[in-house]
């Protein structure tokens, strides 16, 4: 026992020290990523709180507002055509009841005049642009625009069709794929590997026990984005489980485990940003950079402009 402790406690200090060495100077053990934009400003659908969501007089608002990042959702019709919706079924954009799927691009309907605001229950959004736009329209209407693909379906075609309209357009170094479901972000990274792409749900838990432990210092992150919910809205517009007491507590185990600035600078440091959704008042984009995340995901770019502009980025950190 004594030659256990003799030998056990120094080797646990020296590797103690090389692990608080490490995650303060990442850069002396992993080659930090390089995204061309430092994403502070995400418009969550184009920023649907302001315009219809995914359409492309959404898109033209958010970059009026200076917006780092376009997040969208892409599906594929029946004709093969990749549509940005955030929806498969269109009930709740539309009032139809059909698949995207199932329908041709000539034959999707326009947007409700009005759309309820997911993460702002109660709240609407106008726009006079009502038409569900193809992929490769948004990519020619906006060529140097950084964009946020989130893949839903476990579709392969989809995925294959993304993948070349991005090496297509000469886009692969500012086109993100996101999915949270681990199998359908694999096949992604499979298409086109030059994408940067997010962690997964399974993947940031894995990241988070791995600081704890001391050992994410030594190890690899091939990761560009860490993207997840802020956990003082998860008992308020975002709904993990049901409201009330399990979702209250819910948030605050989270907001206690998970709000580390220490964790956030390691994965600056080692080239990965922090992006924390869905914040849409000035006091969650408060709160947000009080932990020195990277950026935050709006429904409502024009409110977050505001704030950015009032709050420049010396004084968030």
């Amino acid at each position: 026992m004594g030659y256990l402790l003799l030998v056990g406690l120094p080797a646990l200090g020296i590797y103690a020290l090389t692990s608080h060495c490490l995650r303060k100077k990442p850069y002396l053990l992993h080659k930090p990523h390089r995204f061309p934009v430092q994403c502070r400003h995400v418009s969550h659908r184009g920023g649907c709180g302001e315009r219809i969501e995914n359409t492309m007089g959404a898109f033209r608002h958010a970059l009026s507002q200076g917006t780092n990042l376009l997040e969208i959702d892409c599906h594929i019709t029946k004709d093969g055509i990749v549509v940005v919706s955030h929806d498969e079924n269109l009930e709740r954009q539309t009032g139809h009841n059909i698949e995207i799927s199932e329908t041709d691009f000539a034959d999707l309907p326009p947007y409700k005049d009005s759309l309820e605001v997911s993460f702002s229950p109660g709240c609407y959004s106008h726009g006079k642009d009502h038409r569900i736009p193809s992929l490769e329209e948004v990519f020619q209407s906006f060529p140097g625009m950084p964009i946020n693909i989130e893949i839903k379906p476990d579709n392969d075609e989809l995925i294959r069709k993304v993948a070349d309209l991005v090496r297509q357009y000469n886009r692969s170094n500012i086109t993100i794929w996101a999915s949270f479901e681990g199998s359908v972000l694999k096949k992604c990274c499979a298409a086109n590997t030059d994408m940067p792409y997010i962690f997964t749900v399974k993947r940031g838990i894995k990241v988070l026990l791995l600081y704890y432990v001391g050992l994410l210092p030594f190890l690899p992150l091939p990761e560009t984005f860490l993207e997840f919910a802020l956990p003082s809205i998860m008992n308020r517009t975002y709904f993990p489980v049901k409201k009330g007491f399990w979702g209250a507590m819910l948030a605050k185990i989270t907001h206690k485990l998970v709000m580390k600035k220490k964790l956030f600078k390691h994965l600056e440091d080692r080239g990965i940003q922090v992006l924390l959704w869905v914040l849409n008042e000035n006091k969650e984009f408060e709160e947000a950079f009080s932990y020195g995340v990277t950026g935050v995901m709006t429904d409502y770019p024009t409110l977050l402009r505001k704030y950015l502009d009032l709050h420049p980025p010396l004084c968030n950190k």
